[in-house]
């Protein structure tokens, strides 16, 4: 039998990594509750370019940098659970682009809710108590602690153009 691993001795990276773990598998059960339990963490990769756009499938390969074939599997799953839909280009008929249907877009605001319900649970728990004499509370600094460490790393860029990838 193995021996347990205690948290507080992990790296941050790993820490910060199982929480968001975690995060994600709360918000899913919480959308599975609300009738989206046909979603997977991974859709939510396609999401992010749909809600402000409507790329063709190249451009979803391009940005998730996956293969065409890839972002076509993808696209056709989500289309089959009627999430998105294939719409012809103005231009050119025989381009089609992505776009979320009216329940792509209720998943959205699902998944939206879900993630301020959770987030608001965890500041609960954190107590409303201003931390270590620091502006806010434990959970209002280590969120701030997290933002800036995303920042320092490179990863706020990516969040800001909606351009976060799939862990390789």
């Amino acid at each position: 039998m193995r021996e347990p691993v205690d948290p507080s001795d992990l790296d941050l990276g790993s820490i910060a990594l199982f929480v968001g773990f975690a995060a994600a598998n709360a918000v899913q059960a919480d959308l599975a509750a609300q009738g989206f339990g046909d979603l997977r963490m991974s859709h939510g990769y396609v999401f992010q370019h749909l809600i402000d756009a409507q790329p063709t499938v190249s451009d979803l390969s391009e940005k998730l940098d996956m293969t065409q074939q890839g972002a076509s599997k993808a696209v056709a799953e989500l289309e089959r659970l009627g999430y998105v839909e294939r719409l012809p280009s103005p231009r050119d008929a025989r381009i089609r682009h992505v776009a979320l249907t009216r329940k792509g877009r209720e998943a959205v605001t699902a998944a939206r809710h879900a993630r301020e319900r959770l987030e608001a649970r965890l500041r609960e728990r954190s107590g409303g108590t201003a931390f270590g004499g620091a502006h806010g509370t434990a959970f209002d600094v280590t969120r701030a602690v997290l933002v800036d460490l995303l920042d320092e790393l490179g990863g706020a860029a990516a969040v800001h153009r909606r351009d976060v990838r799939p862990p390789r």
